[in-house]
């Protein structure tokens, strides 16, 4: 080859090369930077009874497919999990177990992202409600209301005196140590049918008329937040209306609640695999992520 064009060749192979080279640095100046996302929360965030569990802290019963995993893998954010089993408001400021940081630690100005489900176990609302009425339901065979005819409105009293007020602080220090980032406080979905299924009693041992009464406890418990939510300026994302139908009471593949007995998970009355990604993909479509 004559020297001359041997040279234009290598001009042109230097000029697209470096073409090349400008093309992949702005490229890498325009890419859109991953979220920093943070998840908080109680065993409905967590996932506890999810297989697999978060080896890192088996105090707090993570699972690696729980909401916050799905939701980091789907959108690219870059996730730091600091959700536990049976935390309450108060472990958001306070140490839940010897070693376990508070949960608002783990953020910062820094942080874009917030998700949290948070307050059933304030005042032991869940497990004791569940308890109560399980109990009542059995010695009464499933008839009548007995644990409403028990309890009244002492639930609901301790969820609108103690745990809206907690939500409300809460919110507050999340929203104080992330100023910069978009907070989401999930409600939780449905545990029990709108009306008593038969067929149910076996796995959720309660009495027909206790299970609209425990359904509006669950009710209350999601006003709460959603109020607490509107509040603080952080966004709620209500279960509601696509956790119908999903409850407990329905068979593997449909429900996202594991039932009381006869279940498919450690942990009983809480979200199934199926239930976290539900809420996943709900809480990104609320959020408009991608």
């Amino acid at each position: 080859m004559p020297k001359r064009a041997l040279r234009r060749v290598m001009t042109a192979s230097v000029a697209a090369v470096g073409t090349l080279a400008l093309g992949l640095t702005d490229a890498t100046a325009h890419a859109t930077p991953s979220l920093d996302y943070v998840a908080l929360g109680d065993s409905y965030s967590a996932g506890s009874g999810v297989l697999p569990v978060d080896p890192t802290d088996l105090l707090c019963l993570r699972s690696t497919a729980n909401y916050p995993h799905v939701i980091a893998a789907e959108t690219g954010a870059d996730l730091e999990d600091v959700t536990c089993g049976a935390a309450q408001t108060s472990h958001f400021t306070q140490s839940q177990y010897p070693g376990v940081a508070p949960q608002v630690d783990a953020l910062s100005t820094g942080t874009d992202l917030v998700t949290l489900t948070i307050g059933g176990n304030d005042n032991n609302t869940f497990i004791n409600a569940i308890t109560a009425c399980g109990t009542a339901g059995l010695l009464s065979g499933g008839r009548g209301s007995p644990c409403k005819d028990r309890h009244g409105t002492s639930f609901e009293d301790e969820i609108e005196s103690s745990t809206y007020p907690a939500l409300k602080a809460a919110l507050r220090t999340v929203r104080a140590k992330a100023p910069n980032a978009r907070v989401a406080a999930l409600g939780y979905p449905w545990i029990m049918p709108a009306t008593a299924d038969p067929s149910c009693f076996l796995k959720l041992p309660v009495a027909a008329g206790d299970v609209p009464y425990l359904r509006d406890i669950q009710a209350s418990l999601n006003d709460a937040v959603e109020r607490a939510a509107e509040e603080t300026g952080v966004t709620f994302v209500d279960f509601s209306r696509v956790s119908e139908g999903h409850d407990a009471c329905q068979s593997a593949g449909t429900r996202w609640i594991e039932p009381l007995l006869f279940g498919h998970s450690l942990v009983p009355v809480h979200p199934n695999a199926l239930g976290e990604r539900r809420m996943a993909e709900h809480t990104m479509e609320v959020l408009d992520l991608s």
